[in-house]
């Protein structure tokens, strides 16, 4: 009979983006976050044929601060 530690351990397991299996790997693992090698290229298929973009650029051109200007703000402080 499984413990009550065992049965919520396996229940909170992560799972494989792509097939949603348990994971048996942890987070050391190559292989993290999916559960094996075809799940890891099914991904990377995945991005290369487009399936998958980021639809917003991370931030906008003017977003970029300076480096020069972040030292100047620095030492007037």
């Amino acid at each position: 009979m499984r413990s009550i530690r065992d049965t919520l351990a396996a229940v909170n397991a992560p799972r494989c983006p792509i097939c949603n299996a348990r994971l048996s790997c942890g987070l050391g693992s190559p292989l993290f976050p999916f559960c094996s090698q075809r799940c890891k290229l099914v991904d990377l298929s995945r991005w290369m044929d487009g399936d998958y973009v980021i639809s917003e650029p991370l931030l906008a051109d003017g977003d970029i601060p300076d480096a020069d200007e972040y030292l100047e703000d620095e030492s007037r402080e």
